[in-house]
């Protein structure tokens, strides 16, 4: 491996528009998904616990956990079929064995609580020694989301990049192989570190661009002309990535999330509610000041003190009754990130709250996406609270509307009237 080539690979990555490290890395929620698939990988441990986990994937906790894994775009895409229950196989053997659930219940449980680095391989060395059937490395991607400075990510792509840049050969499916590689990537983050940052995920999505094609690795001889090609082609990559940039860019009606939240905090105020914004988008910019001027800069107690409050201070944005004593809309703009998530955490403000204090539920996101947001309410994971009457506020009516709400509008009323209840 050629240390100047790589790192000459790694620097055209990093100003690559189309390369996961901006796709994904950078991308501005994809830090809010860590909390949320942390508490569901919780209720996954407590169901096993308390006996009622259930014997198939479908509709399970565990299936609400790593489909907001697998909705993380490109770099976890698919990521929830290791989990899939395959009855003809009897695979994985985590829905049906009780002795197997509780193992892996006990590494999610361990993992979740351990801090170093020893604890958390000491976990991953107990679940391989029950040599559960069909559940192996897959089971890392959840780990990357407890412990992201520790657990590297680990698909298909991911290793193919892996041995492509490093020349091993290491293979799916089992946790030893998992472990080989996880040192190299270790070895890597410590070599480039400058290049790539101490959460794994920077190094995982190179790799996953190397192995799902996106980038040559570097030759490994000496060879001039094979090295002309291959910087050719990363230059040819990235030529191609900005010119889609610069498309989209020019696209007038393509709006940012923040601008809906701006909307939104604008709306809430002119009708006399209270408002907070998402505690991590606070401070963004907007107009000539931040998202959060004129808005809370504390939760009341009620919701403050509930279980689930740390998920509900990542709300976009939450419109109050001028008491406090009741949340009159709770809005989750879900732009271009995984539906589901944004769902959960508005249940966890609703269910945790005591009844009566929450009035409407709304998912507001681009007209275009009207079937996923319908799709995502009708996953029997949701089945339970339906009757929540969650509401899909399409960009476009906010927009055409929203002026005239703000002057003449009362209440919530006028925001029933533009959205839709899909189920």
């Amino acid at each position: 491996m050629n240390t100047n080539q790589v790192r000459n690979l790694i620097e055209r990555w990093r100003t690559d528009p189309g390369s996961t490290y901006h796709t994904w890395f950078l991308w501005d929620q994809r830090l809010k998904n860590f909390r949320s698939i942390r508490r569901g990988l919780e209720t996954v441990v407590l169901e096993i616990k308390v006996g009622v986990f259930g014997n198939q994937f479908k509709g399970s906790s565990l299936e609400t956990v790593v489909h907001s894994i697998a909705e993380q775009r490109q770099m976890f895409r698919g990521a929830d079929h290791a989990f899939v229950w395959k009855p003809k196989l009897r695979i994985p053997d985590i829905y049906e064995n009780r002795e197997n659930q509780l193992s892996f219940a006990h590494f999610l449980d361990t993992c979740a609580c351990c801090q170093h680095e020893a604890e958390v391989l000491n976990a991953i060395h107990q679940l391989d020694a029950h040599r559960i059937k069909g559940l192996g490395p897959a089971a890392a991607n959840p780990l990357y989301f407890l412990h992201p400075t520790l657990a590297p990510p680990f698909n298909t792509a991911i290793v193919n990049g892996y041995n492509a840049l490093t020349g091993a050969k290491v293979k799916l499916g089992k946790w030893s192989e998992y472990l080989a590689m996880r040192e190299g990537i270790l070895r890597l983050n410590v070599q480039f570190r400058d290049l790539l940052s101490n959460d794994l995920g920077a190094i995982a999505g190179l790799l996953f661009d190397i192995g799902s094609g996106r980038y040559l690795a570097p030759p490994t001889g000496d060879d001039e002309s094979a090295r002309a090609t291959w910087e050719a082609d990363l230059e040819r990559v990235r030529e191609s990535s900005v010119l889609l940039k610069a498309i989209e860019m020019s696209d007038n009606v393509d709006r940012t999330h923040t601008e809906i939240q701006g909307w939104l905090r604008d709306l809430g105020l002119a009708l006399g509610f209270q408002v907070w914004i998402a505690s991590n988008d606070r401070n963004r910019s907007y107009g000539a000041g931040k998202l959060s001027d004129g808005c809370l800069m504390t939760l009341p107690d009620w919701i403050s003190g509930q279980p689930g409050a740390d998920m509900v201070r990542l709300i976009d944005v939450l419109w109050l009754e001028r008491d406090g004593l009741s949340v009159a809309a709770a809005f989750e703009v879900e732009h271009s990130t995984s539906i589901y998530s944004g769902i959960v955490r508005m249940l966890d403000l609703a269910l945790g709250a005591p009844e009566q204090t929450v009035q409407g539920l709304y998912l507001v996101a681009p007209d275009k996406r009207e079937s996923e947001v319908r799709e995502q309410l009708a996953r029997p994971a949701f089945s339970q609270v339906r009757h929540l009457g969650v509401r899909y506020l399409p960009y476009g009516e906010l927009e055409q509307h929203r002026a005239a709400m703000a002057r003449f509008g009362q209440g919530i009323k006028a925001l029933e009237a533009v959205s839709k209840q899909l189920i």
